[in-house]
């Protein structure tokens, strides 16, 4: 029998958007292959009966359930879908240790997991699963798109390719050997330094207070991690961030080496003036086949596809998913 671990779940709605009264909530929880049980929210249609299609959702990357995957999952629960929003392994409700650890490995395994769940779900669909990644989440959840052949449709919205920042910086700023040796000797002296204090420092979330001089996408950040349009407790990016050690893993890792061998459906979703539209636009070309779709939302910028329903195409994306989870 899989062992999961007792997590202290909130009971309470403590989410950044309001509750619908057309959808029915709970709490889950369910253990991936490292032995970390993860916390989720399963929204489910109310009054839906028989077996329902059914979606994973999680992101943006550094966020909790209770922002933006929650939102999303709602909303396709009111169109009809079973949904689950997880948080990922150290972070949020659920479990393992140490906290604000991630590893991209790890970060596929536990989109797996949901899938694994919602697989054996007696109220879903095993045959009609699809997964939804938002920023930093919808490249992992094109990394597990090329993995995972149960998963019939993908949705990336606001897509980033969090190895290309991890190796290249922002708009490959950095794409040099110096610059990455640079980032690597920081990094490995941070990892010296945690193991003599026996603890891992953290390395900051959403920059506050906000520097007059900011640039634009740390702005859009701000607005929506740092005030009451977005804050939450338990979110990485509101707080204090991920712990400061973390990176090297994504930056010695390259997402998307067999996206050109997905066969599922695939539909990615871009702000048009989004400081990180170019990583769709990239990560688009290297699909192959007639059921890939990039949609760019005029005038949209990143994170406008976080919350702003009324920006974020939701019916579309009801109507990529009806398609596809026939």
């Amino acid at each position: 029998m899989m062992k999961t671990e007792t997590l202290n779940l909130t009971q309470e709605w403590d989410k950044t958007f309001p509750r619908s009264d057309r959808v029915d909530h709970c709490k889950v929880t369910f253990a991936n292959h490292f032995g970390i049980t993860l916390a989720a929210d399963m929204y489910i249609p109310r009054g839906a009966t028989g077996k329902l299609p059914a979606i994973a959702v999680s992101g943006p990357f550094g966020a909790c359930k209770e922002q933006s995957s929650g939102l999303y999952a709602q909303e396709m629960a009111e169109r009809g879908f079973l949904t689950v929003a997880f948080d990922p392994s150290f972070t949020g409700e659920s479990g393992g240790f140490p906290r604000a650890m991630h590893s991209p490995d790890i970060d596929v395994e536990d989109f797996q997991a949901a899938v694994d769940f919602l697989s054996c779900c007696d109220k879903a669909d095993p045959e009609r699963i699809g997964i939804i990644g938002i920023c930093g989440w919808g490249g992992m959840a094109l990394q597990t798109a090329s993995i995972d052949t149960r998963i019939k449709a993908t949705v990336t919205s606001t897509m980033y390719d969090m190895s290309r920042v991890a190796g290249n910086g922002y708009f490959d700023s950095a794409d040099s050997k110096e610059a990455r040796q640079a980032a690597r000797k920081e990094i490995n002296a941070r990892r010296t330094e945690d193991f003599r204090s026996g603890s891992y420092a953290r390395a900051g979330g959403v920059v506050d207070p906000l520097p007059d001089d900011a640039p634009f996408f740390v702005k859009d950040y701000y607005d929506y991690y740092k005030t009451q349009r977005g804050y939450h407790p338990r979110s990485l990016n509101s707080n204090e961030g991920w712990a400061a050690s973390t990176g090297t893993s994504l930056m010695n890792t390259r997402l998307f080496t067999y996206a050109g061998e997905i066969d599922s459906a695939i539909l990615m979703i871009h702000g048009e003036k989004a400081h990180s539209c170019y990583m769709s636009r990239d990560a688009f070309k290297l699909l192959k086949g007639g059921n890939k779709e990039l949609v760019i939302i005029p005038g949209a910028v990143h994170t406008d596809l976080y919350d702003r329903k009324d920006i974020i195409p939701f019916d579309k994306i009801r109507e990529f998913m009806e398609a596809y989870l026939k």
